[in-house]
């Protein structure tokens, strides 16, 4: 009878022994998906604040060019009436 008794607990502690197995695997996916969500999310973001700076200079350079070209227009347009 304490043989039986003893097998019983010993399968009861690996059974629990599997079973925590089993949720610590789970945890561990459960882990590594969350850091990899995180990853992507931080690229995503980097690429955004990029792309919102690189279009910032891009208008940046067209209103430039835009300022440019205005006063060269009309700093030629004094040279060929004010002669």
């Amino acid at each position: 009878m304490h043989a039986m008794k003893m097998r019983r607990s010993v399968a009861e502690i690996e059974e629990a022994f599997a079973k925590e197995i089993s949720l610590d695997r789970h945890r561990r996916d459960s882990l590594r998906r969350t850091a990899e969500q995180r990853a992507l999310k931080r690229q995503v973001q980097r690429r955004n604040k990029r792309g919102t700076v690189r279009f910032a200079l891009l208008v940046l350079a067209l209103i430039l060019t835009a300022v440019v070209v205005t006063v060269a227009m009309f700093f030629t347009l004094y040279q060929l009436l004010g002669s």
